[in-house]
């Protein structure tokens, strides 16, 4: 009779353990942590594993999804660079997902005890895709330990509507800035930050909010930073930037400035001067990387970790914080391009070299680019 009742005490327990959910995690320690709940998704990553493959700019290969609700939850504060596509409307928004089905889909949402992330990470498997991951611990776990939060462009309309009190910050250069920006934007540099600290707010629970030229600029989230190691303890960011606002609510109307004819005599006779004062132009940029590209220097003055990432074939890394520091070992005899990911860095660049030493043949890429590990790159000018 006992080794019955034992026998059968056996049998339940190997059921209860067959009956669980098999869940993988990143790290082992983290599966002591939380507990898998049924109906969770069987591939779940933890904080650390998000950090490492969510970044602005956006790493390749990898799209973060919020699937919460958008306006109560995604709108107000996020992971920056996650994309909202709620649970609710996965079906309809399912055209936003990459067509790779390879691509790492990293799904989250309100915590342990959401259930949305798993959802919407089954769906995407019916789908197709093979390469899912569940950050399960989600929103709560990121806004404790994470780099910071994002918010929606419909967050800050919001705000501006009903006149909240906030501050509204472009971290991009003045040249940049007076060409457009959104409505109410103080202009911050972030090359200037430690020059203007006076003028954000004393009160350090006061709400900012940090943007530049989109998700291939840095200049917000490195301003972000700053003004939370200043003790700032509501600091958030719009990573999509400018370029997403004047799309959605309109590009503000800027003169166009003409660039001087002085300019381009001092470059080589090939050298096509831009519409922005001291700009090359991308068709004349494009034809001299094909046919003479040693007669340029290039100067990437993006910071080390993108310039790393990916550059031209022949580039320089400068930083434009390390510019002013280093601008003696630039030559005088060879023209000299500066280049980033939107135009913003490179055209601050421009300006310095012209301030600290006039007699440089120096001009800019106002564009956009992308930049691949093997030198090649794309380019092609906003708007287009």
């Amino acid at each position: 009779m006992n080794l019955k009742l034992h026998n059968l005490g056996l049998t339940l327990v190997l059921s209860l353990f067959i009956a669980l959910p098999t869940v993988s995690w990143l790290t082992p320690a983290h599966a002591e942590q939380v507990k898998a709940k049924e109906g969770w998704y069987n591939k779940l990553v933890d904080i650390e594993f998000v950090k490492q493959n969510v970044d602005i700019p956006p790493k390749k290969d990898v799209m973060l999804i919020d699937s919460r609700p958008a306006a109560r939850q995604y709108d107000p504060g996020h992971i920056p660079g996650a994309l909202s596509i709620p649970d609710s409307k996965f079906d309809q928004m399912a055209g936003s997902l990459p067509q790779d089905k390879s691509t790492l889909l990293i799904f989250y949402c309100g915590g342990v005890e959401c259930m949305l992330s798993h959802n919407s990470a089954f769906k995407a498997e019916k789908l197709g895709y093979t390469n899912i991951r569940v950050y399960a611990d989600g929103s709560p776990d990121w806004a404790a330990k994470g780099t910071g939060q994002a918010v929606s462009a419909a967050y800050i309309k919001k705000l501006q509507d009903e006149k909240a009190n906030f501050m509204l910050i472009d971290a991009r250069p003045k040249r940049t800035f007076d060409k457009g920006a959104i409505p109410g934007a103080v202009n911050i540099s972030d090359s200037e930050f430690d020059k203007h600290v006076d003028k954000l707010p004393a009160d350090k629970a006061a709400s900012l909010i940090y943007y530049c030229g989109g998700l291939e600029c840095v200049l917000s989230v490195k301003s972000a930073e700053k003004a939370r190691k200043l003790g700032y303890t509501d600091v958030k960011t719009y990573v999509e930037g400018y370029p997403e606002w004047a799309k959605l609510y309109g590009e503000a109307v800027v003169p166009t400035v003409a660039s001087g004819a002085g300019e381009t005599a001092k470059a080589a006779a090939s050298i096509e001067a831009g519409k922005e004062k001291g700009s090359i132009s991308v068709a004349s940029f494009e034809r001299i990387m094909k046919e003479n590209p040693d007669s340029l220097l290039l100067v990437d003055v993006r910071d080390a970790k993108e310039f790393k990432a990916g550059t031209v074939k022949g580039a320089i890394n400068i930083s434009i914080g390390d510019l002013e520091k280093k601008i003696s070992i630039l030559p005088k005899d060879k023209p000299i391009v500066f280049l980033c990911g939107t135009g913003a860095r490179s055209g601050e660049a421009y300006d310095t070299a012209k301030l600290l030493r006039s007699e440089l043949q120096v001009y800019f890429i106002d564009a956009e680019m992308k930049f691949n590990a093997d030198g090649t790159f794309s380019i092609k000018e906003r708007g287009k």
